[in-house]
């Protein structure tokens, strides 16, 4: 009986020193452990809301390389990442639209919570045609910073998206939204067609159109600015008919022109679409070696058909 309680007597100690060298893995500030950064942004210098969208977060080492730049540890898309990192020193950079803060820490085995202030702005851009929401896809935005008297004088955002919050620097901007068109016919490039060389049309593509609308404002630091453009343009339908109401007459060439003779367009097939800004125009249709002609109005938010008559007086194309 003794042997027996000698015996659970040592395995009672060899668990315990078993126990004791487990916990001493498991310390939280063993040299191992990692650091949890939990990372949010605000405007107005972090006096505002957190942001939800729109964020690029970079963390960079804090030590410079080889190359003398700080090396990217880790970036997040996501408006308050929370991530995991090794002790030491790093750089945090947060860029929100053209606007960007940055923060230097030094991090231990930790979970910590940062927020970086952005003395910053913001813009939603947004495009109506007759009171209604354009689809995003179909506009195309520009944001310049006016110098000299010129509203264009330094383009800041080429590829801004209707919907989104872009953040922008305390200061006037100009804004700049052009209506694309997705042609509904095959393309001509124009400098052949002037050039009398035959070309290879396109297949049908998203180009701009020549309704373009634009406004100036003012950003002010900490506020969020909703701006809405107001298109005035319509979808036509481009045919060419041996008499009004007819079956268009396929393998027909069309140039819309202004009334001074500006080029619009140039396009080809039977019943080729195209997006036009309210106004005046002419259209020349060239078909089987004839060229015939025609003025048509557009008004905002009317599509409809433009049919140009094949009349037996027509005159010999080149």
């Amino acid at each position: 009986m003794g042997a027996i309680l000698r015996i659970l007597a040592r395995a009672i100690a060899l668990f315990a020193v078993v126990m004791l060298i487990g916990a001493a893995h498991a310390d939280p500030a063993a040299p191992d452990a990692q650091a949890t950064l939990s990372l949010s942004a605000a405007l107005n210098g972090g006096a505002g809301a957190p942001l939800t969208g729109g964020l690029r977060w970079r963390v960079f080492g804090a030590q410079v390389d080889a190359a003398g730049a700080h090396p990217l540890i880790v970036e997040s898309a996501l408006a308050q990442p929370t991530l995991t990192l090794a002790p030491g020193d790093y750089v945090v950079h947060v860029a929100f639209g053209l606007a960007s803060a940055t923060r230097r820490l030094t991090l231990g085995p930790e979970v910590r919570s940062e927020q970086l202030g952005l003395s910053a702005g913001a813009i939603r851009i947004g495009g109506t045609l007759v009171d209604a929401p354009i689809d995003p896809s179909k506009l195309s935005l520009a944001i310049y910073v006016p110098e000299n008297r010129n509203p264009q004088g330094k383009l800041v955002y080429a590829k801004a998206k209707a919907g989104d919050i872009i953040g922008l620097p305390d200061g006037s901007y100009h804004i700049v939204s052009t209506y694309l068109d997705t042609v509904g016919g095959r393309f001509v490039p124009s400098v052949a067609v002037s050039a009398g060389k035959s070309a290879t049309p396109a297949p049908p593509a998203t180009l701009p159109s020549n309704s373009i609308v634009s406004a100036d404002i003012k950003v002010p630091s900490g506020k969020l600015v909703d701006v809405t453009l107001r298109h005035r343009c319509a979808m036509l339908t481009l045919k060419l008919v041996n008499k009004q109401g007819a079956e268009a007459l396929a393998n027909t060439t069309f140039t819309v022109l202004t009334p001074g003779g500006d080029v619009i367009r140039e396009l080809v097939g039977a019943f080729p679409s195209l997006v036009l800004a309210e106004g005046e125009y002419v259209v020349i249709a060239r078909h089987d070696a004839k060229t015939y002609q025609s003025t048509f109005e557009v008004q905002s938010g009317l599509d409809h058909d433009v049919e140009v008559v094949a009349q037996e007086a027509a005159k010999e194309g080149p």
